[in-house]
């Protein structure tokens, strides 16, 4: 899996390129949230589930299916009095898949199932550049990573950079027009 703070960059990327104007704190806490739960999955491992079922690690919370409900449910429990909840539930479900596709890049594991529950197959990418971020904060402080930071930084910071690029001249041509 790709680490926490790479999930969180991609959302606020994400956001930041599709918001065209100032979006308060819960907007940006509730689309990094989306971008990092899929991984509550790995409380699977300790009920003994295996890690290729649909309910075991990098399953159906990682899918499509899953990022849809995720998305609805918490734009009509955060955002009930939004007038554009379309927009609040494009961002979400886009931070929220966005789990599963750099997860699909990484280095290790069994894939991902972004069809589930209709379709267990796992699937990754060609391109596999991210290194799998160890469990556990302390583990991540390590030698490994620091080699997971490096790889995300590449793979999902200059594409972020890229996204957050575009997004703000999009807004400085539509400013002008």
């Amino acid at each position: 899996m790709a680490s926490a703070f790479g999930h969180a960059l991609a959302a606020f990327a994400i956001g930041k390129s599709i918001a065209f104007e100032k979006q308060n704190w819960k907007f940006w806490t509730v689309g990094i949230v989306c971008s990092i739960l899929p991984d509550a999955d790995v409380v699977s491992f300790a009920f003994g589930i295996p890690y290729l079922d649909m309910w075991g690690h990098r399953g159906v919370t990682h899918s499509i299916f899953f990022a849809t409900i995720l998305s609805l449910s918490f734009t009509f429990i955060f955002f009930k009095s939004s007038s554009k909840k379309v927009f609040v539930f494009s961002y979400l479900f886009f931070a929220t898949v966005s789990h599963g596709v750099l997860d699909a890049m990484t280095s290790g594991g069994e894939g991902v199932a972004f069809f589930a529950p209709f379709e267990n197959s796992r699937y990754f990418f060609p391109w596999r550049g991210i290194k799998v971020s160890p469990i556990g904060i302390s583990n991540f402080f390590s030698e490994w990573g620091l080699k997971v930071v490096k790889s995300e930084l590449i793979w999902i910071g200059i594409p972020s950079l890229a996204l957050l690029c575009l997004g703000t001249g999009i807004q400085k041509f539509q400013k002008k027009h």
